[in-house]
């Protein structure tokens, strides 16, 4: 997934949901999910489908092309 980077900041602030919601749903620390958010750090492809499902989404609406 080198190159990629997520939209997953913008889908929460779109659906008006916080991090800390998102942690606790994944069961994650909420260091860990902001390094997602924030982009400093990728999810896993397991983990990318997982957070998709939570938000109600396709997993391709949480990425970006290395282009964009």
């Amino acid at each position: 997934m080198e190159g990629l980077t997520n939209n997953i900041n913008k889908v929460l602030i779109e659906k008006g949901i916080r991090q800390t919601w998102l942690a606790e749903k994944l069961s994650k620390r909420f260091t860990i999910v902001n390094s997602y958010v924030r982009n400093r750090r990728q999810p896993t492809l397991e983990l990318l489908f997982y957070i998709a499902q939570s938000l109600q989404l396709n997993s391709k609406d949480l990425m970006n092309s290395p282009n964009e």
